[in-house]
């Protein structure tokens, strides 16, 4: 059977006619989020600072002093300043009046260029319009002398109605179709009002008086000398209608006051300055094209910052008025310089010592409010929301006025600068400590955890019996030691494990380096009941544990080390008295000719018990072969002479480790073992005074 494919046939009907060209304002209905973000309160209240914001350029300009702001119970929000009013002549190129196309034009407006605006909220030219294409209907009137004028849109087309609010008849008209009175030379003015398009916004979408205030404030700060009014007309009762003004000629400087809470360590402070930039932008050349051109650029930092006694951080960043709560180049700039600053001020003061490490961000930015405000022409935001800045140059000039004016803050040598310089930097080096103690707590917690719940260690010899009331434990000194220590052990509930010379003093060191010491880290594991806090006595997994270490004096030493860890961090074990030393002997006498049932050997403990044998072995006239052995080790004994003199329970001596009295104990090992010499010192002195020179072993 033969089969045939099917042919593909072409789609034809996929042609240039498909594609959708939004044109003017249609692209803004069309996709809002794009320019506002998103289409419920957050959107509707980006469109009313988007108008805000022209006014309060105006004033940053020095053009206006009052931005005046009425929330009306229909729905609609009014924007009134005082500034120079927007331009009500004709545009040469459009042939339309300047009101109507920044409300109908997209990337127009007197923010680009360098003629109108020096430093500006504003930046792309789309607030206006954007704001205009998302209203069902925008009125605008201007004063300018000689007259008022102005102008409605519904949805971005200009045009008049019949009557007050969206819902009056419309038609589609451009120009300045409505006049005003006359106005005075020397005054002017913008009054917008708008309603919200209820097709593009949810339908709980709202103005929200609580954020409408706190941003009027926050921008009353940021340019001294507005006076920003809000009024909320929203209630049907006029009683309970609302004002709030804002003025503040103290500027950031207040407002950093404003923000920072708890007892000051420092006073506000200023550290301002300014530097030139070259940036490479697109211009039109003269006959039309866009090309680009370095332009020369001017950005001024003003920065208020004041340390607290707190521990919470408050830091708010500006770009011209406008906020940047997602911050950008001027912060990150801002934090650069903070941290490279205090680290080579603070080791200069000698506050940082030499094997200090250097503090971070996070020590400096404890209990520290700031406000970082940059003003330059036409910044590059991330996005039209602009939260984020993104001039790169930002980052550079900012970094250079702060660490220039905070490092003559820090090095200053008047009294009251200098105190206040000396507390803060004590501050941020306990910060540093805290945070440094706090990781090794934390390292110190895992690695406990890690040791409590992980395998036994390799080198433990461990014993068949699961019986923790018969089984022991011993810690063996020495390779050599615990060779012969597994021939003499009964393997049955004897177990081994071996350290290697001398412990880590647990009395002078931290929790974290106990834990790091390898064989202080095995006993704590092989024992099995944890540590310190969390020490089971009824998880231990031996009855006894028994300390074997040589006779001689380095063994004593080896022993104390041990004991200064149990009575540490497993004292519940001394004070049940499962910790045990074992006594192995000094010297093997041997018998040159015992009779029947006579020891070949016999084992002597001291010096002094030494003496005494040998006596009484003269005296029955036994004798002996010279000379006396002195055992340098344990590893010198055979598995026989182990088991016999040490190991065995029936003929060993075991020393018991107790606890009479809990604070004398601790006291003593504090004394003997602790990190103050002097008291040891004195002890020793006092001790030297005791010793029988002639039984030195030396």
């Amino acid at each position: 059977m033969i089969h045939r494919e099917e042919p593909v046939i072409a789609d034809n009907t996929y042609n240039a006619a498909h594609l959708l060209v939004l044109e003017g304002l249609e692209a803004v209905r069309k996709r809002p989020g794009m320019y506002i973000g998103s289409t419920d309160t957050r959107g509707l209240m980006h469109c009313l600072w988007e108008i805000i914001d022209n006014g309060v350029d105006e004033a940053l300009g020095g053009f206006a002093r009052t931005v005046d702001v009425t929330l009306h119970p229909d729905g609609s929000v009014e924007v009134y300043d005082d500034g120079r009013g927007i331009p009500t002549d004709k545009e040469p190129k459009t042939g339309l009046t300047g009101v109507e196309v920044v409300a109908t034009k997209l990337h127009a407006g007197g923010k680009f260029g360098g003629g109108s605006y020096v430093a500006t909220g504003g930046l792309h030219g789309v607030g206006l319009s954007v704001v205009n294409a998302l209203s069902s209907r925008m009125d605008i009137d201007v004063d300018r002398s000689p007259a008022s004028q102005g102008i409605s849109f519904q949805r971005g087309v200009p045009g008049v109605f019949d009557g007050e609010g969206p819902g009056a008849s419309f038609t589609p008209q451009s120009g300045l179709s409505r006049k005003g009175g006359r106005v005075t030379k020397g005054r002017s003015g913008t009054r917008i009002r708008f309603w919200p398009d209820r097709q593009i916004f949810t339908k709980d979408a709202d103005f929200v008086l609580d954020g409408l205030i706190g941003r009027a404030r926050q921008t009353s700060f940021i340019v001294p000398g507005l006076e920003l009014v809000i009024r909320d007309q929203r209630a049907a009762d006029q009683a309970e209608w609302t004002e709030e003004r804002f003025r503040h000629d103290g500027g950031i400087g207040e407002f950093c006051d404003y923000l920072a809470t708890g007892e000051p360590v420092t006073e506000v402070l200023r550290l301002q300055g300014s530097d030139v930039f070259t940036e490479t932008v697109p211009l039109l050349d003269d006959k039309g094209h866009m090309t680009p051109q370095d332009v020369e650029r001017e950005l001024t930092v003003d920065v208020a910052v004041r340390w607290g006694s707190g521990y919470d951080t408050e830091l708010r960043s500006f770009v011209n008025v406008i906020a940047t709560p997602k911050g950008g180049t001027h912060v990150s700039g801002f934090e650069n310089a903070l941290t490279k600053t205090f680290n080579e001020s603070m080791r200069a003061a000698k506050a940082l010592k030499v094997n200090d490490d250097d503090v971070i961000k996070d020590d400096i930015l404890e209990g520290m409010t700031a406000v970082v405000t940059v003003r330059l022409a036409e910044p590059q935001f991330e996005g039209q929301t602009k939260e984020i800045l993104g001039t790169p140059a930002a980052r550079t000039v900012v970094r250079k006025v702060v660490a220039k004016e905070l490092k003559e803050f820090l090095t200053s040598t008047k009294r009251a600068e200098k105190a206040q310089a000396k507390l803060l930097m004590e501050k941020v080096v306990a910060a540093s400590k805290t945070r440094i103690a706090a990781r090794q707590h934390k390292e110190t917690q895992r690695r406990k955890n890690a040791l409590e719940s992980s395998t036994l260690p390799a080198k433990l010899a461990d014993c068949r019996s699961g019986d923790n009331e018969r089984t022991e434990l011993f810690i063996v000194e020495g390779d050599s030691a615990l060779g012969t220590a597994k021939l003499a052990r009964n393997a049955e509930f004897q177990a081994l494990l071996p350290i290697r010379g001398k412990i880590l003093n647990v009395q002078k060191a931290s929790v974290g380096d106990m834990l790091k010491n390898a064989e202080c880290a095995s006993i704590i594991q092989v024992v099995g009941a944890g540590s310190g806090r969390t020490f089971d006595l009824d998880a231990r997994r031996y009855g006894r544990i028994i300390f074997m270490a040589d006779a001689d004096s380095d063994g004593a030493h080896i022993r104390t080390l041990l004991a200064t860890l149990f009575f540490k961090y497993m004292p519940d074990l001394v004070k049940a008295g499962r910790v045990y030393s074992a006594v192995p002997p000094l010297h093997r006498i041997e018998i040159s000719n015992p009779k029947k049932g006579q020891e070949k050997y016999v084992y002597t403990y001291s010096d002094d018990e030494l003496q005494r044998k040998l006596a009484e072995l003269k005296k029955k006239n036994v004798r002996w072969k010279d000379p006396v052995q002195r055992y340098k080790g344990l590893g010198e004994m055979d598995a026989d002479q182990l088991a016999e003199t040490t190991m065995d329970p029936r003929r060993r001596t075991l020393r018991r480790l107790t606890v009479d009295e809990l604070e004398v104990a601790s006291e003593v090992f504090e004394l003997l073992m602790g990190s103050d010499v002097a008291p040891r010192k004195e002890f020793i002195i006092q001790g030297a005074y005791e010793v029988d020179m002639e039984t030195l072993d030396a």
